[in-house]
């Protein structure tokens, strides 16, 4: 005989709280990690965007980061989150279904000791930022109607082909032994193979802002940039799937080796170019968090501390003088240098978590007592399993190859497409005006110095010349209203 409740987690009762394989802690953690790295999307880089563009661009490209993050989740609930975590459908990639289902979302999860929901909200947030990443290489200039469209297009043909590659327990990279510990090749990687490509396909900004594009707040940006870093303790921290000691040291060595970063990168700057820069500073910020989080709970200290001196020079090279020297680079207009700060550090990462990784470390974060798999070069020319360790550098550069050919073909693709119904780039008399030919609004109203402020159904009830009765001047004269930019 059926009951009722039968559709609880084994059984469970309406007047109990958790089922017995339930853990309190680790779930309490997991919810807190998901939230910090949504707040890394929203607010943080949706400050860090409108801040490090142009006054004129500012609206357009907070809300290009806004946009993707509210249309991702309601994609992940619907079908992505099992394509690219569901059962198995093909080698890349899982079967097409609703995550909404109370049934489905109060099980145990594939991982940890929670309830699936938590995994569907964990997994959202790294999936939502991966594409508010590849909005960087297109502010100043994307369609935001075809950004609409890609948002979606891509999560589902790209994003979910490497996340059930690697991440799911059925995905062929995740069963030969690949280390992605939180998304050195599925976030990081793919976000910087996929702007860089896309940025291809829109084309550049107008000439004036390619030429000549400084942030309209620097202190804002900041901001935005203390969030993000602040934000990666729930990103590397929260991918043990529990709140053990694999969660401490990861959080311990993503901060350590981005602030060798910061400084790795301040130190060439001042070295080469004669005066320590903020922006600098902080893209330095940026490749140490991203060469750290393949790597961040499967290597020792000393490592996190080398892999930020690199993540600090090598990116630092890509972009500073490489850059002018590659033909290729130079054909690319990529707004935040994604392709560096993304592409390069997460190649880094991936190629150095397979040196540096520790087989102890490996074995508590995969919890599996396999010496094969996961056993960084550098141990195993030390403990004499010099194969193992060459097979495992082996697999992380066929991720890598992996990676990049998905988000090359697939980008190419989707902008192919999108472009068939609307131009994938901006007239040019919007390149010119910025904000307020696009949305109507602009970011800052400021009156005085050549700007006008015009009543539009946008703004605030009580706009210019619109005062209520018991506002402003009873003579009825004329209010005069200035500041200074």
């Amino acid at each position: 005989m059926t009951s009722q409740y039968d559709w609880l987690p084994e059984n469970l009762r309406p007047d109990q709280a958790n089922p017995d394989w339930m853990n309190k802690a680790d779930n309490a953690w997991q919810l807190t990690a998901a939230t910090l790295v949504g707040m890394q999307s929203v607010p943080g880089l949706v400050i860090l965007y409108g801040s490090i563009v142009k006054k004129k661009w500012a609206v357009n490209s907070a809300f290009m980061a806004l946009y993707a993050f509210a249309a991702v989740l309601i994609c992940w609930v619907l079908w992505g989150y099992r394509l690219s975590f569901g059962d198995k459908f093909i080698h890349f990639l899982g079967v097409p279904n609703f995550a909404l289902n109370e049934e489905y979302l109060l099980k145990q999860g594939f991982a940890g000791k929670f309830p699936t929901a938590t995994m569907v909200y964990f997994q959202f947030v790294f999936a939502a930022i991966t594409l508010i990443l590849i909005a960087g290489a297109l502010l100043g200039r994307m369609n935001f109607h075809a950004w609409m469209l890609f948002v979606p297009l891509w999560l589902t043909f790209s994003y979910t082909i490497g996340a059930y590659s690697i991440w799911c327990p059925d995905g062929w990279l995740a069963g030969m032994g690949i280390i992605d510990y939180s998304g050195g090749y599925v976030i990081h990687l793919s976000s910087g193979v996929a702007g860089f490509t896309a940025a291809y396909w829109v084309g550049p900004r107008a000439t004036k802002d390619k030429e000549r594009f400084p942030p309209n707040n620097i202190l804002l940006m900041l901001a935005g940039a203390g969030m993000l870093w602040m934000g990666w303790t729930g990103f590397n921290g929260g991918d043990p799937y529990n709140a053990g000691i694999d969660a401490s040291l990861a959080v311990l060595n993503t901060h350590v080796c981005t602030a060798t970063s910061l400084l790795t990168w301040l130190v060439l700057d001042i070295l080469f170019f004669g005066k320590p820069s903020v922006i600098g500073a902080t893209q330095g910020m940026i490749t140490g968090l991203v060469c750290i989080t393949p790597a961040a709970g499967v290597v020792q200290g000393w490592a996190a501390i080398i892999m930020g001196m690199m993540s600090g020079s090598i990116p630092w090279y890509t972009m500073m003088v490489l850059h002018k020297k590659v033909w290729l680079l130079r054909q690319v207009d990529d707004t935040m240098a994604v392709f560096h700060t993304h592409a390069v550090a997460g190649t880094l990462g991936g190629l150095l978590t397979g040196f540096f990784a520790e087989p102890k470390l490996s074995r508590i974060f995969y919890l599996v007592d396999n010496w094969q798999h996961y056993i960084g070069l550098a141990y195993g020319l030390q403990n004499g399993r010099v194969s193992a360790g060459f097979k495992q550098i082996g697999i992380q550069v066929l991720g890598i190859v992996f990676v990049i050919a998905v988000n090359l073909t697939t980008t190419s693709l989707i902008c192919v497409f999108i472009r068939l119904f609307v131009p994938l780039r901006l007239a040019e008399d919007e390149l010119q005006i910025g904000d307020d030919a696009i949305h109507g609004e602009e970011a800052y109203a400021l009156w005085g110095d050549g700007e006008k402020f015009e009543t539009s159904k946008h703004n605030s009830v009580y706009g210019v010349g619109d005062f209520p009765s018991n506002v402003g001047p009873k003579d009825g004269s004329e209010v005069q209203m200035t500041a200074s930019v």
